[in-house]
Order: structure tokens, then sequence, then C-alpha cells
């Protein structure tokens, strides 16, 4: 046998690769090869994205899936994952001011995992929208409340109950009034003229009695009886003169109280009457009341039933702007009484 160089061995390996990349069945083989080896490549060169959930912005219970994410465009999945983060870090703050204080309960409450809910929690706290103690657990930041104080001093009262005092005011036809408690008398911030031409000798900064207006009654619905008598009586003594009778008064009063409105029956000025009823604050206590007023004759006993609903409406309304939440009232009551 002739031997042969290293160079003829070369050239011999260069024929038969062509042979073969000429061969149909074989070109198929080859294309499938190098396809396997370009997709291994891709893999290792460009890792999956992490899926929501492993970036802290998703959890259980999430709407949109992880699969459904994965397919969006990039700028588009940045997005989501902004909104998202942002509504799940809300979500902490309304868990902890309901009451959750450890991160096992407050995980359980908004529904992702504990280490998704220490992320958002931990940011929060460095943010000072939080505060954290070994002992207490989770509360709410020093960053709220300076948020809430400049959210007060903007929404202040007359300003927070205009538009529902208009709207009061052209739903009914009759002149709306707005006052404040002031030592033992009601204290008149705003009044609105109906389109009725009746004449209401009112003014703003006008000091009224409380025992004979449904503004002043409606102010002191949340005292009791013996502060009810003292108000009453402090009136009689200053030499006002009033028709009604104080246990009749008191039993009016008690059932004002529980229907949470008031009635001026022609108690304080001559052929007037008016339906009020308290505006509640952050904390539940009464800041404020409004009330409709207007001549006798378009205020019979069925009409003024009937604007109690509209009249305790624009009050909730108010109370609402001013930050009042019935069921955060409750639940603070409830923790003081158990």
């Amino acid at each position: 046998m002739v031997g042969l160089t290293p160079k003829d061995l070369l050239g011999g390996m260069r024929l038969h690769n062509v042979a073969q990349s000429n061969d149909p069945e074989n070109c198929h083989s080859m294309n499938a090869k190098r396809t396997g080896r370009a997709r291994s490549r891709a893999s290792r060169e460009d890792p999956p994205a992490k899926r929501p959930t492993d970036v802290g912005v998703a959890g259980e219970g999430d709407k949109i899936s992880a699969s459904s994410v994965a397919i969006l465009p990039p700028k588009q999945r940045q997005r989501l994952a902004g909104t998202q983060t942002l509504v799940r870090g809300l979500d902490v703050i309304d868990a902890i001011a309901n009451g959750a204080a450890a991160l096992p309960e407050l995980a359980a409450m908004i529904g992702l995992t504990r280490s998704t809910t220490h992320r958002l929690a931990a940011t929060l706290v460095e943010r000072r929208y939080l505060d954290f103690s070994r002992r207490d657990g989770y509360a709410l930041g020093p960053k709220l409340l300076e948020l809430g104080y400049v959210t007060g001093r903007r929404n202040d009262l007359p300003r927070a109950a205009r538009e529902q005092l208009e709207q009061l005011a052209a739903i009914t036809g009759d002149t709306v009034h707005l006052g404040i408690l002031e030592g033992t008398r009601a204290l008149y911030l705003d009044k609105i003229a109906g389109s009725r031409r009746v004449e209401i000798s009112s003014r703003i900064g006008e000091r009224q009695p409380l025992r004979s207006t449904g503004l002043g009654k409606a102010l002191i619905l949340d005292a009791d009886e013996k502060k009810w008598c003292e108000y009453y009586d402090n009136e009689a003594r200053s030499g006002s003169r009033y028709d009604v009778p104080l246990e009749q008064w008191l039993l009016r009063m008690r059932s004002y109280a529980q229907h949470g409105y008031a009635f001026d029956l022609e108690e304080n000025e001559d052929r007037i009457r008016c339906v009020a009823a308290p505006i509640r604050g952050v904390d539940g206590s009464i800041v404020a009341a409004i009330s409709v007023s207007s001549a006798a004759q378009y205020m019979d006993d069925v009409r003024m039933r009937g604007l109690i609903f509209d009249v305790k409406k624009a009050a909730d309304a108010i109370g609402t702007a001013l930050g009042f939440n019935p069921a955060t009232v409750r639940r603070v009551r409830s923790q003081k009484t158990s």
C-alpha cells in the first residue's frame, strides 16, 4: 500500500465533506445540527427574563399571569411592573392602617410572599411612609402625617364643602348654611341663597343659638344629656325666648341623635323651618353641620322628611372630603372598647 501524506489525508476529508453536503438527507441533518447549536448558544448568552414574581412586583392572586407579561414588549413590560409595584406598596400601607403589624400577617393580608412583602415594606420604611421596630412591627410613618397636614391646610372646611352646598341649594331651591360649634353658639361659615324668594336673616360670621336652630342641634348630637341640659340652660339664662320645654326638647334630641339629623320647627325664626345634618371628621367626631332652610309654606312635615336623605348625603360627602371613613372609625372605636 502506498503511504499517504498528511496533505493527502486533509484533501480526502474535504472531498468527503463536499460529497455529504450535496446529499439532501445529509444537508437536512447538518442544518438541524447547526440550528440546535445556535439555539444552545442563544440560551447560554441570553438567559430568560425574570418573571414579575421574581422581582417583587407581582404575587399570588395577580390578575395578569407571568406568561402574559413575558410576551409584552420590553417598555410595556417595564411600565406594567412599575404600576404593579406602586399598587402593592399602597396595599401594604392600607393593610398596616387596618391593623397589620407583623410580616406574616401583613403578607397574608395583601396576598404576597413574605420576601416580596418585606422588600416593599423596607422601601416604605426607608422613605418614612412606614416605621418599624422589632418589638411592635410595622406602623404608619411620619411622612403620612406630613402629607395629612399639608392636605388639611389646603382642604379647609368652607372650600371642601362649597361644591356640595351649591349642589344642595340647586337641588332644593332653598338656602343652605354651613356652620361649626364655637363655644356655646353655632358660627355660620358659609351661606348659599336658594332660588325661592325667601329671605333668611342669617349672615356669614354670625353666631346663632344651639337649642333653637337645626344646625345648632346637629352640631351637638354626640353630646350626652347632661351636656344638652347645660346648653339649654345657658341659653335660658341669657334671656332668649324659647317656647319648647326642656323635656320635650330632650325627647326630640334623643330622636335626632338616633337618626343623625335635626329639625328647626319655626323655633328660631318665625315661619322659617330647616333640616340639618352633622359633618364628621377623620376621627368620626362632629366637626361642622349643614342645614337647608326655607319658609314654612315650602317646608311642611312631608317635605322636611323627604329632605333628610339629601341633606345627610351632602353632609357625608363633605365628611369624606375631610377624611371621614365610617369603616375606619368603627374599627378604632371597637379597639378602644376591647
